[in-house]
């Protein structure tokens, strides 16, 4: 029986308020497979688990799976689906008041991954989350909007380049994989996706003080039609002017114009 039977026969009702777009077709289930090289020694955990498709790809590849599900009333449907997997754990919670690194205690592995098909709604708070609490990841594979998956891969000098892309950056090594059409997902959401690939930095730039480099980049994108100068008048402009003179640029300048490495050097030399 497929998930989607199942789903009817549990009288399932999606709901918007959990972003629900289930991934069923199985040659970008498979995309997604092939895109995260998972081995036997993997812990992989899974962000919204929906109708347990991916999940099912993911248990034949990893040593376990640990998945988080919101929606409490897929429970018995994803009993049914998952029923041969025994190396899944379904936790039954809102992701983003769980305590991550209490949750993966228990499991052995070599290498940990985050691969999900992420509610649109949430998901720079669920990847900041990894971030913020210091889980050792090393990759993490996701569908998002296709528009935000520009932007956390964008480059300087393009419009989708802004803070949140060099926070990003700064720990991870971003690509876009590849796009998904929306006529794949069951509802069909109103825009395309795309997968994107964050693989860690084992060695990240050297920061002499990451609060004063984030800082310094937020206030840079403050509004981010305006130039440095405007969106910086708190700082030392002189210093700023200093530093960006060797790569050619000036206060004059707008964020989106500036590298990670140049907005590290201003920060290194403001700290």
């Amino acid at each position: 029986m497929n998930a989607k039977q199942i789903l009817n026969d549990n009288n399932f009702i999606f709901k918007k308020r959990f972003g629900q777009n289930f991934l069923l077709d199985q040659n970008v289930l498979n995309n997604i497979i092939n895109t995260s090289y998972i081995t036997k020694n993997t812990l992989v955990i899974e962000i919204g688990v929906g109708a347990g498709a991916l999940t099912k790809k993911l248990a034949i590849k990893a040593q376990n799976v640990l998945g988080y599900e919101i929606d409490k009333t897929l429970e018995k449907p994803l009993e049914k689906i998952l029923k041969d997997n025994d190396n899944v754990e379904i936790i039954y919670d809102d992701f983003l008041k769980r305590d991550i690194n209490q949750d993966i205690k228990k499991y052995n592995y070599d290498k940990l991954y985050v691969v999900a098909n992420l509610p649109y709604y949430i998901t720079t708070p669920i990847i900041t989350k990894f971030i913020e609490e210091k889980v050792d990841v090393e990759k993490i594979i996701v569908m998002v909007q296709n528009e935000v998956a520009d932007r956390f891969s964008a480059r300087p000098n393009s419009k989708s380049y802004n803070s949140l892309t060099i926070f990003l950056n700064y720990y991870f090594d971003i690509k876009k994989a590849f796009t998904v059409s929306k006529n794949v997902f069951y509802p069909k959401p109103n825009v395309d996706s795309a997968v994107v690939v964050f693989t860690k930095k084992n060695k990240k730039a050297f920061l002499k003080n990451e609060n004063v480099f984030f800082k310094l980049v937020k206030d840079s994108f403050s509004q981010k039609r305006k130039t440095l100068k405007n969106n910086l008048r708190n700082y030392d402009l002189v210093k700023i002017n200093e530093i960006l003179a060797k790569y050619n640029k000036t206060i004059n300048s707008r964020a989106e114009n500036i590298s990670i490495d140049e907005f590290i050097d201003v920060a290194n030399n403001l700290s």
